[in-house]
């Protein structure tokens, strides 16, 4: 039987390869995407998504047992884990079939199955019914990345956990360590915390939330201290010694190696790329480190294939991998302008309590780079609708070029920051200059007035503070 033919195949139906599907077939090409698992990959079906949703459910019982703060009143307080975990996986299931009903919409092939790509312009899909051959003019890798483990610390879903254990979780841990401290590690730490866990976590740099600006991980230290965590900076687990019902943890802090004694465990130390059993050295693709090495615009080097999202590297973020699926799409499509990425133009945005948002450089970098700066900032507890809210712990940086009066960068921590971020990325986008922002009129009372306040304050000009 001879191979289907196809102007692209994508091979991974993550954020990045379900939209590079979508804006290719607009486009009028004729696409297939191969995916091996779950549409929507990680993201929708263990990742973004469904941590959202667990994030809410422990957000709303924080609240709820501050009732009496709001003049409200809730007696016999609790949580069922099994329902919020049900109530996650249905989210997760609801967004999964939205996007198998996308590909129908889009009339993209779909073809459940591992891929392989034997040659050029051939792709090789072992599914269920036995091995379907594709045929590819171009080829976009968009098959994502999981939970990196060290050697020793391996989770085995029982004791010690990655984050797909950690969303459909076996036990509520009491006694809860978290190996390492960036978005995974610490919404994970935020989430079963604020349920009751007595959570430690673990980070072998010198300070939580290492891609954060200095002073928003100092306040987010200091908030989560408050809440009852324990924060070892600059520390390692050596070793797991696992038990029937406990795992006793060798942490290196300061020299010294100390024995702790935990019920759960949960990994969360990087990520790598998914980059075996494609065939990808033998077709002369480039890999360092378990990363595809790319161009700006996402080329390999070997003609008609492309990589986009985590496995074509940092940062490793959805909206990152969609913005390249687009716009691998339209290059291929022979469309003139493409837009690149940019690293420095991309929020990042971590949904702990409190939520975490940046764009840009971080005061230390601009400075390492060699830019004169002025900063500004401003505290939730000068703003009307945070304190109305009951969110009055926060803080919005700014930094800025002295010279030219460019946005380089903006740091938040508190409520909803992860909504208010995106203004920043607009300005950054725009290329507007500190004037833009100080002459910008902001609704009041809203949490955005803040981010107003802060570009002020970076000019002395501050006027609610």
């Amino acid at each position: 039987m001879a191979a289907k033919s196809f102007d692209i195949v994508v091979i991974g139906a993550g954020p990045g390869g379900y939209v590079a599907a979508i804006r290719a077939s607009q486009l009028g090409l004729n696409v297939a995407i191969v995916e091996r698992e779950h549409m929507g990959g990680i993201c929708l079906n263990w990742g973004c998504i469904p941590t959202k949703a667990m994030l809410r459910s422990s957000e709303i019982f924080h609240l709820m047992q501050r009732a009496k703060e709001f003049g409200l009143k809730a007696d016999g307080i609790g949580y069922d884990l099994d329902e919020v975990v049900k109530r996650s996986r249905k989210v997760a299931k609801q967004l999964n079939s939205g996007v198998g009903h996308l590909m129908k919409k889009n009339k993209i092939t779909v073809v459940m199955g591992d891929a392989t790509i034997p040659a050029k312009g051939k792709v090789s899909v072992k599914t269920d019914k036995g091995t379907e051959e594709l045929g590819a003019k171009n080829i976009i890798l968009a098959t994502g990345a999981r939970a990196r483990e060290l050697p020793g610390l391996e989770a085995d879903g029982d004791r010690v956990w990655t984050y797909k254990a950690a969303l459909t979780p076996k036990h509520m841990p009491r006694k809860l360590l978290v190996i390492g401290s960036g978005a995974i590690g610490i919404e994970f730490a935020s989430f079963y915390n604020t349920l009751g866990a007595d959570t430690t976590v673990v980070e072998v740099m010198d300070r939580i939330l290492p891609v954060e600006d200095a002073e928003i991980s100092a306040f987010a230290k200091k908030s989560f201290e408050k809440q009852g965590m324990k924060i070892l900076q600059k520390a390692m687990v050596k070793q797991l010694d696992r038990a029937r019902d406990k795992v006793t943890a060798h942490i290196e802090i300061g020299g010294k190696v100390e024995k702790q004694e935990f019920d759960t465990v949960i990994s969360a130390v990087g990520i790598v790329g998914n980059v075996e059993g494609l065939g990808l050295e033998e077709l002369g693709v480039k890999i360092d480190r378990t990363h595809v090495v790319t161009d700006e615009f996402c080329r390999t080097g070997v003609e008609g294939v492309y990589a986009i999202g985590d496995i074509a590297g940092a940062p490793w973020l959805a909206h990152k991998a969609s913005h390249e699926g687009v716009m691998v799409a339209e290059l291929i499509a022979g469309k003139n302008k493409v837009h690149p990425s940019k690293p420095e133009s991309i929020a990042g945005c971590t949904y702990c309590y409190p939520q975490v948002a940046s764009v840009g450089y971080t005061e230390a970098k601009a400075k390492e780079l060699g830019y004169d700066v002025k900063v500004g900032r401003f505290p939730f507890i000068g703003n009307g609708k945070a304190i109305a809210l009951g969110e009055a712990e926060g803080l919005v940086k700014t930094v800025f070029d002295a010279k030219t009066g460019e946005l380089l960068g903006a740091h938040m921590i508190g409520a909803e920051v992860t909504e208010l971020i995106q203004g920043y990325v607009v300005g950054r986008q725009l290329e507007t200059t500190e004037e833009d922002l100080m002459e910008t009129i902001f609704p009041h009372p809203t949490l955005s007035e803040m981010m107003h306040e802060s570009v002020l304050d970076a000019y002395d000009r501050v006027i609610n503070f």
